[in-house]
């Protein structure tokens, strides 16, 4: 990897790209090639179907959404944007966002989207690092004022130049989008634009900081495609198929479903600009999604709202939980209320998709033990003293074509870049052990690690809680010193205690090393907008008490 001064400027060392190239993993084009060519072969087949609860569904054909990007890159290079410069974009599930990453791989801009849950002081620390030249944003979603905020710390971001509105007023200063979308000349977006480069940094993601302190991911559009172009060999998807998340199109999931899959395959993408999942059920039936990509809160309120309103999806042949663990029980009730077989996936925001079980070629409900096998363009290695076992889990290392080109943490600004050379290797963070099939079963983050000599595997007790009568979700955090004993954090609608908790998983034959030595209760656990527990905010408030 190399970097020349700005970490703007990162890029892969030429053997390396060369090598991933010639193994398939990597290619010339970019997703905006993606739209251009799809534009041309299909023009009236729908490429995104985007709903707004106040305006109903917008259908785009590759023809209409291809003018839509052009109107957008000739309007963000009108601005002066170019080469290397940071556009951030916050917005809801919005079509816009997904075409201001379009317009930027054009412009050979970078596109850095934030989810709109991120309030002003994270944001500002975000754009402190990033310097970004244009800020996208809408005026107010979910009864925050996103423009507002942006102007009480502008005078902080002296970098930022043009504040550009999406669906609303623009104020004094502002650049009206929707209006100049109006105007804009979509033939200037082929007019003196620079070769549209996949190799170079082209997205700046950032991590949720589930277990510490968030930080930004630099990926090429080379990089994140290695592994979605994986996973839809793997999963078999094709020009056929209509895909849907309930993540945000500001994270990673989001950006690789929502957006980037989609146009390599010349599907379809439905987005929806908020998760509500009785609202979602009713889209899905009606777009007729084929496959649905999510972590496993959203995927098990899907699978509820279906069986609570009765509805049916015979097209629906695919659904996917990815990003974490999954619960026991979840795989029957997508058999059992969507129809289908679920599969187990893995990724995060340094790796973008990274691994697939098989419904043809695993054992029936196998998500429930496995996140599959990692795809060919990735290595994964298991790091441990002595044999990776149940007690004594390994850190999962990776290097491969989708492994991000380096990290920078928010706070810091130290660009770490992920070097191809030596061992290569990095450490997600996450602990594994063999699934006995040549794939790879998650059993916590290192982070969340629990116990001395051994570890306690926090998901299989979570897993044995969540089927405890009274409980409905459960978290197990270390406490004491050094994090040693295990806490179960419970969500209940009855009195429990400690003693009678212990006693049911005794009850289950659980070791008695496993099971929690304290007991805590809240109405509901914090989850991060990817559905992950924030175990952080759990061991920073469990300290606390």
């Amino acid at each position: 990897m190399e970097n020349t001064g700005s970490w703007t400027d990162v890029h892969p060392a030429a053997d390396v790209a060369r090598r991933y190239r010639e193994r398939g993993f990597w290619r010339d084009l970019t997703p905006a090639a993606d739209l251009r060519r799809w534009a041309r072969a299909t023009p009236d087949a729908v490429a995104v179907a985007a709903y707004r609860a106040g305006s109903g569904m917008d259908r785009m054909t590759y023809r209409e959404y291809a003018d839509r990007v052009d109107r957008v890159t000739a309007i963000l290079g009108e601005l002066g944007l170019g080469q290397g410069d940071v556009v951030t974009v916050q917005l809801p599930n919005w079509w816009q966002l997904n075409a201001v990453v379009l317009a930027c791989a054009r412009l050979g801009a970078i596109a850095a989207p934030v989810v709109t849950s991120i309030r002003a002081r994270e944001l500002e620390l975000m754009m402190s690092r990033l310097e970004p030249v244009a800020y996208v944003t809408t005026p107010v979603w979910d009864s925050y004022e996103h423009s507002a905020a942006l102007g009480a710390i502008a005078d902080r971001l002296p970098s930022v130049k043009h504040r550009i509105i999406v669906d609303g007023r623009a104020g004094p200063g502002e650049v009206d989008l929707a209006r100049r979308l109006e105007e804009a000349d979509p033939g200037l977006a082929g007019r003196g634009l620079p070769a549209e480069d996949p190799d170079r940094v082209s997205v700046v993601l950032f991590t949720s900081g589930t277990t510490g302190h968030p930080k930004a991911v630099l990926h090429s559009f080379n990089t994140l495609h290695a592994g979605y172009a994986a996973l839809a060999v793997r999963g078999g998807l094709s020009s056929a198929d209509v895909l849907y998340t309930p993540h945000s199109v500001g994270h990673v999931v989001g950006q690789l479903v929502a957006n980037l899959l989609p146009l390599y395959l010349g599907g379809q993408a439905l987005i929806s600009e908020a998760w509500e999942p009785e609202a979602a059920v009713r889209l899905l039936e009606e777009c007729g999604v084929t496959c649905v990509v999510g972590a496993p809160v959203f995927i098990e309120a899907i699978a509820h709202a279906t069986r609570r309103q009765s509805l049916g999806m015979p097209r629906l042949r695919q659904v996917i939980a990815t990003a974490t663990a999954i619960p026991d029980g979840l795989a029957g009730a997508v058999r059992a209320d969507l129809g289908v077989a679920l599969l187990g996936g893995f990724g995060m925001t340094e790796i973008g998709a990274a691994s697939l079980t098989s419904a043809a070629g695993d054992p029936p409900d196998w998500a429930a033990h496995s996140i599959g096998r990692p795809f060919d363009c990735m290595e994964a290695g298991l790091r441990s003293e002595g044999e990776a076992s149940t007690h004594n889990p390994a850190r999962l290392l990776v290097r491969g074509a989708n492994v991000c080109l380096a990290t920078m943490p928010r706070d810091s600004g130290q660009v770490s870049l992920l070097a191809e050379d030596g061992d290569g290797w990095y450490d997600t963070g996450d602990l594994a052990i063999p699934d006995g099939r040549d794939g790879l079963r998650l059993v916590g983050r290192a982070a969340d690690r629990i116990g001395e000599v051994f570890m306690i595997p926090a998901t299989d007790v979570e897993n044995a809680l969540r089927q405890h009568p009274d409980i409905s979700d459960a978290a197990l955090v270390g406490y004491g010193p050094g994090s040693s004993l295990p806490c179960a954090i419970v969500v209940s609608q009855r009195p429990l205690t400690l003693e009678g908790v212990r006693e049911y998983l005794d009850g289950i034959g659980m070791t008695d090393w496993y099971r929690p030595t304290r007991l805590e209760l809240l109405d509901q656990l914090p989850r991060n907008p990817t559905g992950k527990i924030d175990k952080h905010y759990l061991r920073t408030w469990l300290s606390s008490r």
